[in-house]
């Protein structure tokens, strides 16, 4: 429930500052090409951007999400389509979709493992689970050098490549392929990381102490006030892990 709390705090300026329907669109076309004919269910849905851009390509596509403001925006996008719930109790029957995808959601669910099995449970034998997930990286620049500094706030991912192969092997999904490839792309000026950070939209700054928030965080905060041109976009291209599952 805290991440849902967190979640809840930032949803009104969580598609401004995440990239909006746009990024979602990316992500979308990004995911549909492994997608098996039939229902899918998007895990942690948020505000929707993701499963509307498959719903836009064709799709039937369900939401469940614990952040209830989170779920009032994707129910805009997914109307009578989108539940509350945790990823580790689905409110759903067993073998109810043919698909199910996690986007940059398995890091938050608390418990990997579990997810899965859920994940599993509901997927129809043959059903595909699609997750896009650990660390996304982007080409060297002023924007990201800046984060490589807060890299130290992360806590260890449990959604790396081989953990979720192994935890994957234990619910019955067998992997067909993962690449490490483009995700989206989103032109980001100083100004909107800035305040991006100092709202503490990403997860490893909800929980930062005073002490290391000064002794981290404001030096990296400092950095981007100091960048020219703070208004001009800089364009990144950013890469991540997508692993495709069949469940036997």
């Amino acid at each position: 429930m805290t991440e849902a709390k967190a979640f809840d705090r930032v949803a009104d300026d969580y598609d401004r500052m995440r990239g909006g329907m746009e990024r979602g669109r990316q992500a979308a076309a990004q995911l549909a090409g492994d997608l098996t004919p039939g229902p899918v269910l998007e895990v942690g849905v948020g505000t929707g951007v993701v499963a509307a851009g498959l719903a836009e390509l064709g799709h039937e596509v369900y939401g469940v999400d614990m952040s209830l403001p989170m779920l009032t925006r994707a129910a805009e996008r997914l109307p009578g389509r989108v539940t509350a719930g945790d990823a580790r109790a689905l409110p759903f029957a067993d073998g109810t979709f043919d698909n199910l995808v996690f986007t940059h959601v398995l890091h938050l669910v608390g418990d990997m493992p579990r997810a899965l099995r859920e994940a599993a449970r509901v997927l129809r034998p043959g059903g595909r689970l699609l997750a896009v997930h650990g660390d996304p990286e982007a080409d060297p620049d002023e924007l990201v050098a800046v984060l490589d500094r807060l890299a130290v706030l992360q806590p260890p991912r449990p959604d790396t490549p081989e953990r979720l192969d192994a935890a994957a092997r234990e619910t019955g999904l067998e992997r067909l392929r993962h690449e490490f490839a483009p995700d989206y792309e989103r032109a980001t000026t100083p100004r909107q990381l800035l305040e991006s950070l100092e709202r503490r939209l990403p997860p490893y700054l909800w929980n930062v102490d005073d002490e290391t928030w000064a002794r981290v965080v404001e030096p990296a905060l400092a950095a981007l006030r100091t960048l020219p041109d703070p208004d001009r976009p800089r364009l990144q291209q950013w890469r991540v892990h997508r692993s495709v599952y069949v469940r036997i």
